[in-house]
């Protein structure tokens, strides 16, 4: 009886009806014709509505639903959720579908008003786009039922409760892995350089035969032998790159719901899908006052779990960024030559060089890549025509920002740093080309 009372709800035309039996019957003091017509007319009201209620409850399980969640979601990406409804009433219902969201979608009004058929089944399809990492709870799938009368209404929960993580966006990664692999992916004019094996990496000792390189030959192996005898070597492929973070506050700026924080983790995700697929080794790490997250550059079938359960529990603060410790500890644990590709973000020439001094350090035993942003609301604020003087100041002030963010790459050029400035939306592809091009010039 508790469950009945609990799902048993009267519509607004049931109370439209009992205010207008209610005007009658006054009406009906003055003029007793009335008085008789609403006494009919509640008697007749009365019957419908149990009519109404028992119809709906006639049925133990009349309205049955599946919904279809996704095993995990993908961060700035829109996620499908699947909700299969089936009416098993003999009549047409009226539906109200009233999803429980997690909280971090602040949805409040997430309603789906339905006409279903009798022993008729509906699909809905619906996205959800995250904007932050971490768990989500989904609740239950609240069903309002109504048929034809709508005077009274019946409440089912149905579907289960479900806990989902959010990890960096995982669904343009094959997007990203077929732009990698065609032409159109590399800018046109690109010089490819053919590298003959003289990496570290020995394969034999083997006799000198007309054509090999007399540098090297191995002394120890001919005095033995008598006879001249050559290292051989082979071209090491599988070059280490190191997708670096700063998550400092400098990362914490919002752009189109995600910070830049955010957008760099989805580009590590996706070009560290696209080097392992390149036959090179892929790390990670991450930096503000300490050196965390560190995922060690390798070639293993593992590697993308690895730093994709990184980048998922990668937290943030608001501190600065120590770019000393980033440099003392690479120069300590990254012995071999690689590529570093780090995301940080400087909105001054006064900021850059302050860290200036340790990434020419590191660019001396590694190839340095910064990866840093364009602020787009500068640029519409330059787009935007000035009607007055206040408007003009405003536009020169974003101009000389803009042009400070062009004079760090060309400062970062000067010492032989590689750069990428790009918009956060353009991140992931702009960095992917800028490594590919890299690559096929033979810079590391």
């Amino acid at each position: 009886m508790k469950q009945f009372y609990n799902t048993l709800f009267l519509n607004n035309r049931l109370f439209y009806f009992l205010g207008t039996v209610a005007v009658l019957f006054v009406v009906g003091f003055f003029i007793p014709i009335f008085f008789e017509v609403s006494k009919v007319l509640l008697f007749i009201g009365s019957v419908l509505v149990f009519v109404d209620i028992f119809l709906l409850y006639n049925t133990k399980k009349g309205i049955s639903l599946e919904r279809i969640l996704p095993e995990r979601l993908s961060n700035g990406d829109l996620n499908k959720v699947t909700l299969k409804i089936k009416n098993n009433y003999r009549f047409t219902n009226h539906l109200s579908i009233i999803e429980e969201l997690p909280f971090q979608f602040q949805k409040r009004d997430f309603i789906f008003p339905l006409i279903i058929s009798p022993k008729q089944e509906k699909i809905i399809y619906y996205d959800l786009k995250p904007s932050e990492r971490g768990v989500y709870n989904f609740g239950n799938s609240n069903v309002y039922v109504s048929s034809k009368l709508q005077l009274a209404t019946r409440k089912y929960i149905l579907g289960e409760e479900k806990e989902l993580k959010c990890y960096p966006s995982f669904l343009r990664l094959r997007e990203f892995d077929f732009k990698a692999f065609t032409n159109d992916a590399i800018s046109y004019g690109t010089k490819k350089v053919r590298r003959i094996g003289h990496s570290l990496e020995f394969e034999q000792i083997k006799e000198y035969v007309s054509g090999d390189d007399i540098r090297t030959l191995n002394w120890k192996a001919t005095a033995k032998r008598n006879q001249l005898m050559v290292n051989q070597y082979i071209e090491e492929k599988s070059q280490p790159v190191y997708s670096i973070i700063d998550k400092g506050r400098a990362m914490q700026m919002q752009f189109n719901e995600l910070s830049l924080l955010d957008y760099a983790i989805n580009a590590t995700l996706a070009i560290s899908n696209i080097i392992l697929r390149k036959q090179d080794k892929a790390g990670m790490l991450s930096f503000s006052k300490n050196l965390e997250d560190w995922v060690v550059a390798e070639k293993r079938n593992s590697q993308m779990s690895l730093i994709s359960e990184a980048l998922h529990n990668l937290k943030t603060d608001f501190s600065e960024s120590d770019f000393s410790t980033l440099y003392s500890v690479i120069k300590r644990k990254i012995t071999h030559r690689s590529l570093l590709i780090i995301y940080t973000n400087f909105e001054t020439m006064d900021g850059l060089n302050r860290q200036l001094s340790y990434l020419r350090a590191l660019a001396k035993n590694h190839l340095v890549l910064v990866v840093f942003f364009k602020n787009t609301e500068l640029q519409s604020l330059i787009n935007t025509e000035a009607d007055n003087v206040q408007d003009v100041y405003d536009s020169i002030i974003a101009e000389k920002f803009m042009y400070e963010k062009i004079s760090i790459v060309n400062e970062l050029k000067k010492y032989g740093i590689q750069s990428v400035l790009t918009s956060p939306e353009n991140l992931t592809g702009d960095t992917i080309n800028k490594y590919l091009k890299l690559k096929s010039r033979g810079l590391f």
